[in-house]
């Protein structure tokens, strides 16, 4: 791969080309960082309609604050509900602890749209599904299954943990199943009942099944929306699940195995009554009124894969194609986040050469560091699966000091994976 020094472009071609696979977060914030140093960015993405995430909520730290801010985004009290007490119910719907907190909490949609709404016209194109890449010295170019091509200086994979692009550069490599499914629900905040709406909406809650985790905390509404009366509350309940049960949840009605992932409209029906059914038997009750009220719960089952190399000539990977942690830590679109700013970064202050080898070493360690703190965090729901006397941590139930110190210690968490990935 011949050296591309910054700036360096021929005269009928004045501006370096990425071009960026996958239209989520992850491309979105790649996009927008290396619009920020000048280059073109065009985004291809394979679903034929517009993305939502069906207001998933997510954590915020300081260094999706600091990237967003870069970009001109601004990070007020539009971009999510603040949190400031904790709150622990048990199986009867007790709270039997409560905790201050500080957390800001988004969601998917919210960044997304931020993101989104900054792309010029015509660079972001849907329905674009990936073939094959071809690369030489000068050019890497995208062929895509309707017919098309198109070239540019650099392409990135940021097309999730299913990547496309990863297969092709490292085919055979699949993300291993961690043991457990995250169910996940979404309640509109005018739908939940009164009584429950005083007593939980305003707080992060807790629910502690003996093996499981469940937690449900108010996010922006289903169109963004952070004004009293328009928001959500969103549920994660994480279950130990069996590769077995895993297929079977995988299966629609018509007996089509989907792999390790169904789309939530194929969900059966008789899944969903089961998911309900084993909330009203496990959780509070208050909790299980919200997740029984969704109509359609959906599972994501939850992977694992360290990538043994992110960059591949004028190939890089970013966000979970190039690695996928568990979200145990919180720090899904913050290492997106990041990841878009060290190759931009990288890329701006060296050649191309140089710029994707300091990314390759920075992003590589930081990707791996995370990974390993998402399995030692997710390690007891995935040790279930063992003989009590195999088990890391051989209790039934979660240590409440343990969990909040988990819980408030998380920003703290991924600054230090960070701060290490640095010293490499």
């Amino acid at each position: 791969m011949g050296r591309i020094l910054k700036g360096e472009k021929p005269a009928d071609h004045p501006m370096s080309k990425a071009l960026i696979i996958g239209g989520s977060v992850g491309g979105l914030f790649a996009a927008n960082m290396l619009r920020s140093i000048g280059w073109e960015a065009t985004v291809f993405e394979r679903n034929a309609e517009e993305l939502t995430g069906r207001g998933a909520g997510i954590s915020t730290h300081p260094q999706l604050r600091d990237v967003t801010r870069r970009l001109g985004i601004p990070f007020d009290d539009s971009m999510g509900i603040h949190i400031d007490t904790v709150v622990f119910l048990d199986h009867d719907g007790r709270c039997y602890d409560r905790r201050a907190t500080v957390r800001l909490m988004s969601s998917w949609g919210r960044v997304f749209r931020s993101l989104r709404d900054r792309m010029p016209a015509g660079s972001y194109h849907l329905g674009k599904s990936l073939l094959r890449v071809e690369q030489d010295a000068g050019s890497v170019t995208a062929i895509f299954a309707d017919g098309t091509h198109e070239h540019g200086d650099l392409l990135i994979g940021a097309d999730g943990g299913r990547s496309t692009v990863r297969e092709l550069f490292l085919p055979g490599q699949q993300p291993d199943y961690a043991g457990c499914v995250a169910w996940r629900a979404m309640l509109d905040e005018r739908d939940v009942p009164p009584a429950i709406h005083e007593e939980l909406f305003a707080h992060f809650t807790y629910c502690l099944p003996p093996g499981e985790l469940f937690l449900a905390y108010p996010v922006p509404g289903r169109n963004n929306e952070t004004q009293v009366g328009q928001r959500a509350y969103n549920i994660v309940w994480y279950r130990p699940t069996t590769p077995a049960q895993l297929a079977d949840f995988c299966t629609d009605a018509n007996g089509k195995q989907h792999g390790t992932s169904i789309p939530p409209p194929l969900l059966r029906p008789a899944i969903i009554a089961w998911s309900k059914a084993q909330a009203r038997a496990l959780v509070a009750p208050q909790a299980a009124e919200i997740f029984e009220r969704d109509p359609r719960p959906f599972f994501q089952g939850i992977f694992d894969f360290i990538s043994p190399q992110i960059v591949f000539g004028r190939v890089a990977l970013l966000g979970d194609a190039a690695f996928l942690a568990r979200p145990h830590p919180g720090a899904g679109t913050t290492k997106c986040a990041i990841d878009a700013e060290c190759l931009a970064d990288s890329i701006a202050s060296l050649d191309l050469d140089a710029g994707l080898a300091k990314y390759q070493r920075l992003q590589g360690a930081f990707g791996t560091g995370l990974v390993r703190q998402g399995q030692r965090d997710g390690s007891y729901l995935t040790d279930q699966h063992k003989p009590r006397e195999q088990r890391r941590n051989k209790d039934m139930s979660w240590d409440v000091d343990d969990l909040m110190g988990d819980h408030d210690g998380r920003s703290m968490q991924v600054k230090r994976i960070l701060d290490e990935s640095r010293r490499v």
